[in-house]
């Protein structure tokens, strides 16, 4: 092959190599316009949560730093997508006490929430004689002495995407709602038999 043959090779061998950065960098670009249409069309919006209300049946601590809590909660969500479906495949909730965990973690019934839907769930969230640190109980006795303890009721779990016949893969989902109770003041809530229950209202933050 003589020098002339050689370079012609080569300057036809960069030619299919610009083509094919073209083609590529072209599809990168369709897929990522369709991807920004597509989101633009549909604005996908996460589930909103609210925590409704609080049965509290037990919350006391014992020596020498066991804390039994005994709680039934109203949990709603809301889905807020005109064109999305959300399915919950798996939540655990649960309620904790200034970052620790104080009960076990309530599996969720697994459902379907369609275009606007709301979903509400009544579990009960119990732990029995769970340790914890003292400084957690001298936080708590302090806590019910001004009045007003701050438990937070998270959820956690996994969340599919529906739109039309495609679904989406799994996505984390974590809820976050902070519930103000006035445990000192049983006239702040409603008996309901040996329990008092509590009406919140509260909104949660939700990460996805």
């Amino acid at each position: 092959m003589s020098a002339k043959d050689c370079g012609h090779y080569e300057h036809e061998k960069q030619k299919l190599f610009r083509r094919l950065f073209v083609a590529l960098l072209a599809f990168i670009i369709l897929i990522l316009f369709i991807i920004l249409l597509v989101w633009l069309i549909l604005r996908p919006t996460k589930p909103h949560f609210l925590l409704q209300d609080a049965t509290v049946y037990a919350f006391n601590v014992s020596a020498p730093n066991l804390l039994t809590s005994d709680f039934q909660i109203t949990l709603s969500s809301r889905n807020p997508n005109d064109r999305i479906g959300i399915y919950y495949d798996r939540l655990d909730a649960y309620a904790s006490y200034r970052g620790q965990q104080i009960t076990l973690p309530t599996l969720l019934p697994s459902t379907y929430q369609g275009h606007k839907d709301i979903t509400v769930w009544s579990p009960f969230l119990y732990g029995n004689s769970v340790p914890i640190a003292p400084y957690y109980t001298d936080a708590l006795t302090q806590d019910q002495f001004a009045g007003t303890v701050l438990i937070n009721i998270k959820v956690n779990g996994r969340v599919r995407w529906k739109v039309g016949t495609f679904i989406s893969g799994r996505y984390r989902l974590y809820v976050n709602c902070p519930a103000y109770i006035n445990l000192g003041n049983r006239n702040s809530g409603i008996m309901v038999g040996p329990a008092i229950k509590y009406q919140l209202v509260q909104s949660c933050h939700v990460d996805v």
